[in-house]
């Protein structure tokens, strides 16, 4: 085993400890670093099925917390909004709708940390327009996760349902990209390879993840979400501008 190899096992075990703490963020820190170590052709579908495996982990230990009620909306506009996104969001308007999507992060981030009780959405009114977005941004960018994350903070949800709610989301929109790539031929030897020796790495990721999620106080994750929120859309806006 070179150290190639060792290198690719690293990246994927903190990125899957990363989405078991927070339910997040795995695929924005595997995507960049995997694609200096392995081609993109490979690491899509191998991120692809790691964020799957976690969120059936996670729903197995938590589905207690989530009902239908809570995703139903979420889930079916998110499956709309993909083919709209697939249809609508390509070529030059990519750019800037990046960039403005790593500054809403940004500024959202800052603004619930300065002032965390100023915004609150009280029902599920909006829910529908936050999943089309997730869906939009999701089929033509494989963006889905901040607008979710985005609703779930303004609905005030705690850890344990943050956490659970959005693997609830994110576990049907997994399986159909996983199943788009198996109809692109992008299933190789080289990737089930790598998904051999991968997926004990990502079993102890969630082990240690899913500890610390519990041992995290309430009013800590709140903030540290934000904080990782205001890190993703820098990291995007670099991705954008580099």
């Amino acid at each position: 085993m070179d150290y190639i190899f060792i290198l690719v096992l690293l990246v994927i075990f903190i990125a899957s400890l990363t989405r078991s703490t927070f339910g997040f963020g795995d695929a924005l820190i595997a995507m960049p670093l995997l694609a200096l170590f392995i081609s993109i052709k490979t690491a899509t579908p191998v991120v692809a099925v790691m964020g799957l495996a976690i969120s059936i982990a996670i729903l197995y230990d938590d589905w207690r917390h989530i009902s239908l009620k809570s995703i139903w909306i979420l889930v079916l506009f998110s499956l709309i909004g993909i083919p709209i996104g697939l249809i609508f969001l390509k070529g030059a308007a990519e750019y800037a709708i990046k960039i403005s999507l790593a500054v809403v992060l940004i500024v959202f981030g800052l603004y619930k940390i300065l002032r965390p009780n100023l915004f609150v959405l009280k029902s599920r009114k909006l829910a529908f327009l936050f999943g089309l977005i997730s869906g939009i941004l999701g089929g033509a960018y494989n963006t889905n996760g901040p607008p979710i994350i985005i609703y779930g903070t303004l609905r005030k949800w705690k850890p344990e349902m943050f956490r659970a709610v959005l693997q609830g989301v994110f576990l049907p929109t997994n399986f159909f990209i996983i199943i788009g790539h198996g109809f692109a031929g992008l299933w190789t030897k080289e990737v089930w390879h790598l998904m051999l020796f991968s997926l004990p790495i990502i079993f102890l990721a969630f082990i240690i993840g899913n500890k610390i999620n519990k041992i995290i106080p309430a009013e800590k994750f709140t903030i540290l979400v934000y904080i990782f929120l205001i890190i993703i859309g820098f990291v995007l806006l670099i991705k954008v501008l580099i």
